[in-house]
């Protein structure tokens, strides 16, 4: 009886110590036990078994509770579980992350035996790679692989992980829906030994592939190839192992071993003499490459190397495997014949890689004299950026005097081409436009909050919020984005750079610029989302001086914001949705930084009606119906462009 009570114990510790071992917790706070919100998590992860088991795909997604309270909390389970196999898991993983995170905001979980569950918590909102990529979590075993696969092994490995990574993250699937975004998979080695592998991502981290790609890959990266191990982030799980660890793989058909390795000596004789003069080619090569680098400068000429860009804390360490060289963007630009577009430091062309992805070439005009600044700053910005509204870089050329980046194609040009065209604005009806606004909202937060950066971008405008072929918005252009420290909340600068109707007064009049000048523009944005206008070309009649933000104030304060919709969507619109954008977007262009909202602030108020607005104070540049009346605040609203930098006097 003592035998088999102690072997019970051992049982629940090991058990314990499995689930414990797959926790992160985000360390982004911490709140006071038997408060509010400590009530509300516990109430949110005590519905969450019975919640995901009921969900379509057994997938959930929730919140509870009202600011500064409100608990946010995700549930999963892999596809196939049985809904007691899934309410035991995430029953499991809800008291181990309480155990292991006391009294933490944030955390979650992958526990994955002897099925896969997830679960996920925090004081805000996800639904983004923002958080995904870090904080992560390796967990390696020291599990042997045969000795006589270890020369199989490689290219078996990257192989079956390869194929998986694809059929992953190239899945169709809705928000509601885990049935996708999942591949188990189980592939020989040897005779008598298998290599079995797991990985998931979250069917609300991406509606496109590419950010549950990167994330498996980052998972892939990490865990390496020299031990078994699993690897956890906030969106996505990967495992590979030598024995089966899940459920998951009992229905999987294993596919033939690889033949035997040849042990006859002629066989060996014969591979010897094919690849000794293979290697001392490869060698020759190798060198010559070395000597034509030093040559030419191709690392980097003009007092420019590749440590510049090694910052602690940008992130950037292998910015040398971004390097394209010119003749491979030649030849991807068919000699830049396909053009796509200028903007104020150069030239846009469509180009395809070698191995077919389609690619922006951003082509820096060598009569620039910002070219080269602003050229390394957005490398530098850009680089580690992982976001499903960020548009991704992908590398660089720097040969002689060509400074060329090198974008992700985003299909449907910019928005202003949609927006501010007669011919398509009707193309963007308001349910395109409101996805649009939070899809920005979403990838200035996490610049702002969620990198492990925090990045002002100081030119958020229509023509750098690029579209993709859902019409989702990418932000574009880091030119001119400066990066803070982790203390830093805002700077001053000389030099005012900008786009003239975006830019917040204390930017204009004093060089002051902070998140809260991105917040500025972004509510700019949002009102020339729903007036369909530009608000640099905005003239309401011939006889008054009135400016854009002035305008929207007005209609406001006469109670009659719905004047400002666009016509082209006019009978079309949720009339109680478009009235708290306008608000929001009121409250983002207010005089006072202080007064508005922060970017996490504003996500709340966009997905959540039950949040009460304040009343908007009266904005920068309020320009009365009255001419001349406070016309110099309107003429420095409009004397600065994103073509010309002007130093302040």
């Amino acid at each position: 009886m003592k035998q088999s009570s102690l072997f019970s114990i051992l049982c629940f510790v090991l058990c314990v110590a499995s689930v414990s071992a797959q926790q992160q917790c985000m360390n982004n706070g911490n709140f006071t036990p038997k408060s509010t919100y400590d009530s509300n998590l516990r109430q949110i992860l005590s519905y969450l078994p019975s919640n995901v088991t009921a969900g379509d795909g057994y997938f959930y997604t929730g919140s509870i509770g009202k600011e500064p309270n409100r608990v946010f909390a995700r549930g999963m389970c892999i596809p196939g579980s049985t809904p007691d196999d899934c309410s035991d898991c995430i029953k499991k993983a809800s008291d181990g992350l309480l155990r292991s995170c006391r009294n933490q905001t944030g955390a979650f979980t992958w526990p994955g035996e002897p099925i896969l569950c997830h679960v996920r918590y925090s004081s805000t909102f996800f639904d983004d790679i923002s958080t995904e990529l870090y904080p992560r979590k390796v967990i390696n075993n020291t599990e042997d692989i045969n000795s006589n696969a270890q020369k199989e092994f490689r290219a078996i490995w990257e192989g079956l992980l390869g194929r998986m990574i694809i059929t992953t993250s190239n899945a169709k699937s809705t928000p509601s829906s885990s049935s996708s975004y999942y591949t188990a998979d189980v592939v020989a080695l040897t005779p008598s030994q298998n290599i079995y592998a797991l990985m998931q991502c979250t069917p609300d981290l991406t509606s496109h592939s590419r950010d549950c790609e990167s994330c498996l890959r980052q998972n892939v990266g990490d865990c390496g190839q020299e031990q078994v191990c699993i690897v956890i982030r906030a969106s996505c799980f990967f495992r590979w192992d030598l024995k089966k660890f899940s459920t998951a793989f009992e229905n999987i058909t294993l596919a033939s071993p690889p033949p035997p390795l040849q042990s006859d000596n002629r066989a060996k004789g014969a591979i010897v003499v094919f690849l000794v003069p293979i290697v001392v080619v490869v060698i020759i090569i190798v060198i010559f490459v070395l000597l034509a680098r030093r040559y030419t400068g191709l690392c980097w000429t003009r007092k420019k190397t590749y440590q510049e860009f090694d910052f602690d804390q940008s992130g950037i360490t292998t910015v040398d495997s971004l390097q394209f060289d010119f003749k491979t963007i030649k030849v991807a630009t068919k000699k830049f014949s396909d053009k796509l577009g200028q903007g104020g430091f150069g030239e846009v062309f469509k180009g395809t890689l070698p191995n077919g992805i389609e690619v922006a070439v951003k082509r820096l005009s060598k009569a620039s004299a910002q070219g080269e600044e602003e050229f390394k700053n957005e490398v530098l910005v850009v680089a580690k950026l992982q976001h499903r509204n960020l548009v991704r870089l992908f590398g660089f050329c720097l040969e002689g005097e060509e400074n060329i980046l090198v974008y992700e194609f985003v299909p449907n040009k910019s928005l202003d081409y949609f927006l501010f065209d007669p011919t398509n604005n009707e193309k963007l009806d308001w349910r395109k436009r409101y996805n649009i606004i939070q899809g920005i909202a979403r990838g200035i937060l996490y610049l702002h909050q969620d990198s492990r950066l925090t990045i002002i971008h100081r030119d958020l405008k229509a023509s750098n919020i690029l579209l993709d072929a859902d019409m989702n918005p990418k932000i574009a252009d880091f030119g001119m984005a400066r990066i803070f420290g982790m203390d830093q909340s805002g700077a001053n600068t000389n030099k005012i750079v900008g786009t003239r109707g975006y830019m917040p007064p204390e930017y204009v009049m004093q060089g002051l610029f902070s998140m809260k000048s991105d917040v500025y523009s972004f509510g700019v944005l949002v009102l020339e989302i729903i007036c369909g206008q530009n608000n640099r070309f905005f003239q309401q009649s011939d006889t008054t001086t009135e400016n854009f933000v002035t305008y929207a104030w007005r209609l406001w304060k006469s109670e009659s914001p719905l004047e400002l919709v666009d016509s082209s969507i006019s009978e079309n619109y949720e009339n109680e949705e478009v009235t708290r954008c306008i608000h929001i977007a009121l409250l983002c262009v207010q005089k006072d930084p202080k007064d508005r909202p922060t970017l996490s602030e504003i996500l709340l108020m966009l997905t959540s009606d039950t949040i009460d607005l304040p009343d908007p104070q009266p904005p920068g540049f309020l320009i009365s119906n009255r001419r001349n009346q406070l016309r110099e605040g309107l003429e420095s609203s409009q004397c600065f462009s994103s073509e010309t930098a002007l130093e302040r006097v």
